[in-house]
């Protein structure tokens, strides 16, 4: 009998406790928790996009809350190597964020500036506009920005924002600058700021930064400023055997933007972006009483959250971790491609990239992987292409083939 109700009991406490699960993840708002319901079920398929799915920041939300910092008003405001400012922040942990990734991308230490941006584009802006303010203030004269046609988006919109002179160079079928091109294009008689592609957008193409270096150097009459878009690349290639691929001092470059959603598993658009301390020197002045400090950044306000999980993921992740993600992807990569060349699917790959481009499918396969298009006559028209992160193992691999002969 005494077993009877100690069993009993015990099914009581435990049908309570999954009956308080179930009713934490309701919101009281239908709409709400379906699209919630939907977002977790349909993120295993999701190939389209740059987004590694394996998040792992259980243990940090757990922290967070039990020490109620949901309920504070956190930012990040100011200049993370200079004095604080008079807001809830994390300087400190900034700072040791950018001193722990700056040596990965052959950034000293002693030279160095940064800061944990809201995005790839906010590190691609702040690039941009510290580049123009270096030619300028060093040349006296306001430079020309090249990039290449098939070059991430924001690289015009940005180019338009800060009102620039923009010459767009033409690009080869696999989406790399074309070296030739770029030197037809060049205003030598004005500072060049040129910003390299790791990765491009579509066809995950790597601009031939020696090829285009050497165009350069033949011209050393003209100030050049390097600005590189490493947002997903840089995260992953950092930790693998081609690391001198985002090396600043093999490539002379200037400063670089990175994302943090892409490859390190962020739960929220973040990144960082890497400097030189000469470049920051040369920015105009701004300083700003009420901050305590120079505020030569863009933006003001920064997310203190995103410095937080940055850290946390130093620590709960780490360099070794990320190795073997970062060969697993590369190796997950030639997998895909393989299948798709033993079916005989037109598909196609660039040099130490994760981005598949291939024929367009059925928008049945196109819909369940969350795949993304584009048309290009020189690959037969119709086109999508799939990233592979760290969530795309070989089951998903060969449940896509299965799909795609279906």
């Amino acid at each position: 009998m005494k077993a009877f109700i100690k069993f009993f009991l015990l099914a009581a406490v435990a049908a309570t406790v999954f009956s308080s699960c179930q009713n934490n993840s309701r919101s009281g708002y239908g709409e709400l928790d379906d699209w919630a319901k939907q977002i977790v079920s349909a993120k295993r398929a999701s190939m389209g996009y740059p987004v590694n799915q394996n998040i792992q920041l259980d243990r940090f939300y757990k922290w967070y809350l039990a020490n109620n910092l949901e309920n504070v008003g956190l930012n990040n405001v100011g200049d993370p190597f200079g004095a604080a400012g008079g807001l809830l922040g994390a300087h400190k942990f900034e700072r040791e964020v950018i001193e722990y990734f700056a040596p990965l991308y052959d950034y000293d230490l002693g030279n160095l500036w940064g800061i944990v941006t809201n995005s790839g584009t906010d590190g691609n802006n702040h690039g941009i506009y510290f580049g123009v303010n270096y030619l300028k203030n060093l040349t006296g004269k306001m430079p020309v920005m090249y990039v290449s046609d098939e070059a991430h988006y924001s690289n015009p919109r940005i180019a338009d924002l800060q009102n620039l002179d923009l010459c767009l160079v033409k690009s080869d079928p696999m989406g790399r600058m074309i070296p030739e091109e770029l030197e037809k294009v060049l205003d030598t008689t004005r500072p060049c700021l040129i910003v390299y592609a790791m990765g491009s957008t579509f066809k995950g193409a790597i601009d031939d930064m020696d090829a285009l270096n050497a165009v350069l150097d033949a011209h050393p009459e003209m100030a050049v400023y390097r600005h590189v878009d490493a947002a997903l690349f840089g995260g992953y290639l950092a930790f693998t055997q081609y690391r001198d691929m985002v090396s600043a001092k093999k490539y002379r470059i200037n400063s670089m933007a990175i994302s943090g959603h892409k490859f390190f598993g962020l739960d929220d658009p973040a990144g960082f972006f890497l400097t030189t301390r000469e470049v920051y020197d040369l920015q105009d002045n701004n300083a700003v009483a009420y901050l305590n400090g120079d505020m030569k950044m863009i933006n003001c306000s920064r997310s203190t959250s995103s410095v937080l999980k940055f850290w946390w993921m130093i620590h709960e992740i780490g360099k070794d971790e990320w190795a073997k993600q970062a060969v697993a992807i590369l190796e997950n990569t030639r997998y895909f491609k393989e299948q798709l060349d033993s079916i005989g699917y037109p598909s196609w790959l660039n040099e130490y990239s994760n981005t598949l481009f291939f024929k367009r499918p059925s928008d049945k396969v196109c819909k369940k992987y969350m795949l993304a298009h584009n048309y290009d006559e020189n690959f037969g028209g119709d086109l999508s292409h799939l990233v592979v992160m760290q969530h795309v193992d070989h089951a998903l691999i060969d449940e896509f083939i299965k799909d795609i002969q279906e």
